[in-house]
C-alpha cells in the first residue's frame, strides 16, 4: 500500500469518525451467539443500589440457569437513576428476559457515532463586559457540567483552575485512574471528574472484558480530540492569546468558564459510541449530581426500526436525568440540509442545530492577469508565489498518481455536483493528498456551496471556492498559453459583511418519530470553532487547539450557556430553561441583524422552525424571557402517551403504573411551538405560560400567521398580578388550503413592551 494511499486512509478516519455525526450500526448476530442486551426495567423502586444489583443478579440467573454464570455475564448494573442492567445473552435468552416481571424493554446494544475564540462575543457574551449573562452569574461557578464523549486531555490549560472556587459539595463523583491518568495530577477544582466506561465498546467489538489490541487509552484520557473540543467548549478556562497557527486569534474560553467539569468517556478509538456505555454515564452522571449533560453523538435515521422501537438509551437516560431537574442537551446531527434527518428529538431534550458565525477565512487566490478572487481555507503555510496553474484533466474525484502533469503545478479541480457532503468530503481530503503526493504545488477545490473547512486545515497551499469563482478560474487558463497562480496564506474576517447562516450539514426536521413536535429547538455555532484538543504529538503535552465542525461542536455552545441560566435561575426546571431558550431566539443574525438563511445547495432560502427551531441562541434575552412555558415529568410522560409508546414503558419510566389519557392530543402539550404536520379543517389547542417577569404584567398577542393560515388566540390579552401566574390560552388554526404539499411557517408572540416570548408556528394541511 503506497505512502498516498495510506494518508488518504488516515485522513478519511479521522474526518469520518471525528466530524460526521454518522448511522447508527446495530449490532446483529446469529440466534445463538451471544451479545449485550440491555434490560431497561424503569425507575428504581428503591434507593439501596446493593439489593437492586442482587435483583438484576438474580433475573439473569433465573434464565441463565447459574448465579457464577449471570455474575459473569453482566456488564453493568444500573442502578443510580434508574434500574437495569447490561449483560451477555442469546437472543432466545432475551426473549425469555422480555417477559419477566418489572422488565420494561430489553434491547440489543446499539451504536452510535460523534457528531471559541469570537462565538461567544458574537452570542453577546464579551468577556469583560459587566452587563452579561456571563458575568452576572460569576461565569458559572458551581455549575457542573457533564461531557458524555470521547475523554479529556487534561494538560491542556483550558482546565485550570485559576480562580474557580471549592468543588460543589454536591458532587458525588470522582477522578478514575488509568492509563496516562492520574487523578491526583490530572483532575482539580475545574476538572472535578473524569470516568470512563468500555465494557459495552469491548462487548461490540467482540472481545468482552479483554482491551488487548483497543488503540485507545484504557482511561479518561482522550486519544481521538472530540471530548477535548466540546468540553472546553462548554466549560472551558480563559486561555490568552489562542489562535489555530495563527487564525482566529484571541482570547479562549467556555461558555461557562467557572463552571466544574465531570467527563464521562464513552466514545472510543473508532469514534463508536454502545447503549450499554451511554445508560452506564447517564446513570452515573444522575449520581453525581451534575447540573447540564452535553451529548454530542446520536443515530441518524430511520430512527424507527424493528431493532429500535421508538426509544433507546439516550432516550431512557436523557428522560431520567430531566426527571432529577438535569438538563440534556444534544446534537441534532449532521444529516443536512435533507428534511427529516433531525435525530436525538425526545421532547425532553434541548436538541441543537448548527450555525455559521460572524467570521471566515478568505484566502486571496491572485491570477496571473492581476485579478485576486477570494477563496476559504485554514491554510497556514507559505505564500506559493507566482507559479503555475493548471486544470485537472477530469473532477476532483478522478485525480491519481498517474498525474504527473500536476507536479511542480497548483491544480484547479471541480468536485462532480451529485454526492453527499461526506463523499464530498471524502474527495477533497483524497485530492489534496494526490496532489501533495505527486509534488503538486497546491490545489484549488471548486466545489457545492459548504463552509466546512476541516479538510483544508494545514501548510499545504489550498483553497475551496464555488462553482461560479471556479468557472471564472477555468477561463482564465482557457484563455492564455502559461496561466499563473498564488496563493496566500488564510486571514481572519469577523463581523460584518459575514452573515449567519444555518450550515448545510446541520440535521432538519420535521422529527420523524413525532413530526408534531418541533426539532431541532436551537441554534448554535457550529462551524470552523476553534477549541481545546489532543496534542499533535501525543508523547508532548503541550495545550493543543483546533478548528473543527458539527452539531458536535454547536451542542457544548448551548450547554455552556444552560450552565450559565442554571445559575441565574437555580430554580427553573429543564423544561422552563429550554422555553427561555427557545422563546428568545434570535430571528435574524446576531451581528448584522441581516436574515438568516438556510445553507443548502445554494444560499437561496431564509430558514425556518425546521432548520433552526426558535432562532440562534440568545443568552442574555434567554435569562429573563418574561414568560414561560413549563413542563413537569407528568407532562413528559402524557406526551409519550400521545405519540402511542407502549404503557409499559411509559410506567417503567414514571416507575409506577401510569393510564393514558385517551383524549389527550399531542397538540395540547405545553411545548414552546406549535407543529402541525396534518391540519384538516379547523384545530383548537392550549398553552399555558408561567409569568417569571414583573409580578404585574400585561401581555398582548401579535400573531404572524403562516401564508394561507387562519391563527385566533383567546385571549388576546393576559393580566398577571400577584395571585395569577399563569394563564392558559387557545389557539384556533384553521386553513384555506384543502391541501398542499409543504410546511408554512408563522409566529406567535407575546408582548409586553419589554419582552418578545415567541414561539413558531409549522404547519402543513392535509386532506
Amino acid at each position: 500500500m503506497d505512502k498516498n494511499k495510506n494518508i488518504f486512509i488516515l485522513f478519511s478516519f479521522f474526518f469520518v469518525s471525528l466530524l460526521l455525526f454518522q448511522n447508527a450500526n446495530v449490532y446483529t448476530s446469529a440466534l445463538s451467539e451471544s451479545k449485550v442486551y440491555i434490560v431497561y426495567m424503569g425507575a428504581r423502586q428503591h434507593d439501596d443500589v446493593d439489593r437492586i444489583t442482587s435483583t438484576h443478579h438474580d433475573m439473569l440467573t433465573s434464565v441463565l440457569g447459574s448465579r457464577e454464570g449471570a455474575v459473569g455475564s453482566m456488564i453493568y448494573s444500573y442502578r443510580h437513576g434508574f434500574s437495569g442492567f447490561a449483560a451477555m445473552m442469546t437472543k432466545s435468552q432475551a426473549q425469555t428476559i422480555t417477559n419477566l416481571p418489572g422488565v420494561v424493554k430489553v434491547m440489543p446494544n446499539s451504536v452510535y457515532k460523534l457528531q471559541t475564540t469570537r462565538t461567544w462575543d458574537y452570542l453577546g457574551l464579551p468577556f469583560n463586559s459587566a452587563n452579561n449573562l456571563l458575568n452576572d452569574t460569576n461565569m458559572g461557578d458551581d455549575i457542573i457540567v457533564a461531557v458524555l464523549d470521547s475523554g479529556v486531555t487534561p494538560e491542556n490549560e483550558a482546565y485550570n483552575d485559576k480562580g474557580v472556587g471549592p468543588i460543589p459539595s454536591k458532587w458525588k463523583g470522582y477522578c478514575q485512574s488509568g492509563e496516562l491518568f492520574d487523578p491526583k495530577k490530572n483532575c482539580n477544582r475545574k476538572l472535578i471528574g473524569a470516568r470512563y466506561f468500555i465494557d459495552g465498546y469491548l462487548a461490540y467489538k467482540g472481545q468482552p472484558g479483554s482491551t488487548i489490541g483497543i488503540r485507545d487509552y484504557i482511561s479518561p484520557r482522550d486519544s481521538n480530540g472530540h471530548g477535548t473540543h466540546t468540553s472546553s467548549t462548554a466549560a472551558g478556562s480563559p486561555v490568552s492569546n489562542v489562535s489555530y497557527k495563527g487564525l482566529s486569534l484571541g482570547t479562549l474560553r467556555g461558555g461557562a468558564p467557572r463552571a466544574r467539569l465531570a467527563i464521562y468517556k464513552i466514545g472510543w478509538e473508532d469514534g463508536i459510541f454502545t447503549d450499554a456505555d451511554i445508560l452506564k454515564a447517564f446513570d452515573t452522571a444522575i449520581h453525581d449530581g451534575v447540573d447540564v449533560i452535553s451529548a454530542s453523538f446520536g443515530a441518524d435515521v430511520p430512527l424507527y426500526s424493528e431493532l429500535y422501537p421508538q426509544a433507546g438509551a439516550i432516550s431512557f437516560g436523557s428522560f431520567h436525568a430531566v426527571a432529577q431537574g438535569i438538563t440534556v442537551v444534544a446534537a441534532g446531527g449532521n444529516a443536512g440540509p435533507a428534511a427529516q434527518t433531525v435525530s436525538n428529538g425526545e421532547p425532553w431534550i434541548i436538541t441543537v442545530a448548527a450555525n455559521t458565525p460572524d467570521r471566515a477565512f478568505p484566502t486571496p487566490i491572485t491570477l496571473g492577469n492581476g485579478q485576486t478572487l477570494m477563496g476559504q481555507s485554514l491554510f497556514t503555510g507559505k505564500d506559493t508565489g507566482v507559479v503555475n496553474l493548471v486544470a485537472a484533466r477530469g473532477s476532483c474525484e478522478t485525480l491519481s498518481t498517474m498525474d504527473t502533469y500536476i507536479t511542480g503545478n497548483v491544480v484547479l479541480c471541480f468536485t462532480g455536483s451529485r454526492g453527499s457532503d461526506l463523499e464530498v468530503l471524502r474527495f477533497v481530503i483524497r485530492a489534496r493528498a494526490v496532489v501533495r503526493g505527486v509534488g503538486g504545488l497546491g490545489i484549488i477545490v471548486s466545489q457545492k456551496p459548504f463552509t466546512l473547512l476541516d479538510a483544508y486545515a494545514d501548510s499545504f497551499p489550498s483553497a475551496q471556492v464555488d462553482y461560479e469563482i471556479g468557472t471564472k478560474i477555468l477561463s482564465y487558463i482557457a484563455s492564455i498559453r502559461y496561466p499563473k497562480v498564488r496563493l496566500s496564506p488564510s486571514k481572519t474576517q469577523i463581523g460584518k459583511p459575514i452573515s449567519s447562516v444555518i450550515a448545510k450539514y446541520s440535521s432538519r426536521g420535521p422529527y420523524t418519530i413525532a413530526p408534531a413536535i418541533l426539532k431541532p429547538d436551537i441554534a448554535a455555532p457550529g462551524t470552523n470553532i476553534l477549541a481545546a484538543y489532543v496534542p499533535e504529538n501525543p508523547n508532548i503535552r503541550i495545550s493543543t487547539y483546533k478548528i473543527i465542525s458539527g452539531t458536535s461542536m454547536a451542542t457544548p455552545h448551548v450547554a455552556g450557556i444552560v450552565a450559565l441560566l442554571k445559575a441565574a435561575n437555580p430554580n427553573w426546571s429543564p423544561a422552563a430553561i429550554k422555553s427561555a431558550i427557545v422563546t428568545t431566539a434570535w430571528t435574524s443574525d446576531p451581528s448584522s441583524g441581516q436574515p438568516i438563511f438556510n445553507e443548502g445547495e445554494t444560499i437561496s432560502k431564509l430558514a425556518d422552525a425546521f432548520d433552526h427551531g426558535g432562532g440562534i441562541i440568545n443568552p442574555n434575552k434567554a435569562r429573563s424571557p418574561g414568560l414561560i412555558y413549563d413542563m413537569s415529568t407528568t407532562d413528559y410522560l402524557q406526551c409519550l402517551c400521545a405519540m402511542g409508546y407502549d404503557s409499559r414503558v411509559i410506567s417503567g419510566l414514571a416507575g409506577q403504573a401510569t393510564s393514558c389519557n385517551n383524549g389527550l392530543s399531542i397538540f395540547d402539550v405545553n411545548f414552546p411551538s406549535i407543529t402541525m404536520p396534518n391540519l384538516n379543517g379547523t384545530v383548537t389547542l392550549t398553552r399555558t405560560v408561567t409569568n417569571v417577569g414583573p409580578v404585574n404584567s400585561v401581555y398582548k398577542v401579535m400573531v404572524e400567521p403562516p401564508k394561507g393560515i387562519t391563527v385566533s388566540v383567546t385571549p388576546s390579552t393576559l393580566n398577571f398580578n400577584p395571585s395569577v401566574k399563569k394563564i392558559s390560552f387557545s389557539v384556533k388554526i384553521s386553513t384555506s388550503y384543502l391541501f398542499n404539499t409543504g410546511y408554512y411557517f408563522g409566529s406567535l408572540t407575546w408582548n409586553d413592551g419589554v419582552n418578545n416570548v415567541r414561539i413558531p408556528i409549522s404547519v402543513k394541511t392535509m386532506y
